[in-house]
C-alpha cells in the first residue's frame, strides 16, 4: 500500500480472477508482456517499483518544502529553484499513485523506463501549462518565470536521479509515446465497433 491508504490496483485477488489472456503465472508470481513494448513484467515487481519511487518522492518534497520554508524571500532564484524541483517531483508521484491505484486498465502495467519516459512527458505537459497560466499551482508565483527556467534546466536530471536511470533511460520516450497512443486509439475503435454492434441488436430486437 502507498500511505497505508492507497491499495494496489490490481491485487492477487483480483488478478487471481482476471479473465484476460495476457495475464500469466509462473514461479515468479503474475505477469504480463506490456502493451506499449512487449515486455515481461511482475505486476509484484512492478508495484515495488513504484512504492519504492513514492516514498523517495514523499522525502526530497518534503526535505525540499522545509529548506524553502528557511529560505529568505529576497532569495527568490533559490527558492524558485526548489519550487521547480517540487513541481517534478510532485507529476512523479501523482503519476506513480495513479497507476498504482488503477485496476482497469492494464496499460499502467509497465517497465520502469517506460514509467519514467510517461512521468517525463508528463512533467513536460505540466510545464507547457504552466507557462500558458493555465494552471494555477502553490508552488508558483505571481512572476513564474524562474521556477519555469529552472524546470527547463533540471527535471530531466532529477527524474534520473529518481529513477536511478542513466542517461539513455529517456531516449525511447517518443517510441513508448507512439505506441501508448496507438494503443488508446485502437481501444476508441474497438469500442465505437462494439457500441455498433449492439446498437444493431437493439434495433434489430425492436
Amino acid at each position: 500500500m502507498l500511505e497505508n491508504k492507497f491499495q494496489r490496483g490490481f491485487t492477487l485477488e483480483k488478478l487471481r480472477g482476471v479473465a484476460e489472456p495476457k495475464v500469466h503465472r509462473d514461479s515468479g508470481g503474475y505477469y504480463m508482456y506490456t502493451l506499449s513494448e512487449n515486455v515481461k513484467v511482475y505486476f509484484e515487481d512492478y508495484y515495488q517499483f513504484l512504492e519504492k519511487m513514492y516514498t523517495r518522492c514523499q522525502s526530497e518534497i518534503v526535505e525540499l518544502e522545509q529548506r524553502a520554508q528557511n529560505t529568505s524571500s529576497h532569495c527568490s532564484e533559490t527558492l524558485s529553484y526548489y519550487r521547480a524541483r517540487i513541481i517534478t517531483l510532485e507529476v512523479a508521484l501523482k503519476t506513480a499513485r495513479s497507476f498504482y491505484i488503477d485496476g482497469s486498465n492494464l496499460g499502467v502495467i509497465m517497465t520502469p523506463w517506460c514509467f519514467g519516459t510517461v512521468v517525463l512527458e508528463k512533467v513536460e505537459i505540466y510545464r507547457e501549462r504552466l507557462a500558458r497560466g493555465e494552471v494555477n499551482d502553490p508552488h508558483v508565483p505571481e512572476f513564474p518565470y524562474y521556477v519555469i527556467k529552472y524546470m527547463d534546466e533540471i527535471y530531466k536530471k532529477v527524474l534520473l536521479d529518481l529513477f536511478d536511470f542513466p542517461d539513455e533511460a529517456f531516449k525511447m520516450r517518443w517510441q513508448y509515446s507512439e505506441l501508448l497512443k496507438r494503443y488508446s486509439k485502437a481501444l476508441t475503435n474497438i469500442t465505437h465497433s462494439l457500441n455498433s454492434v449492439l446498437l444493431m441488436i437493439k434495433n434489430y430486437g425492436a
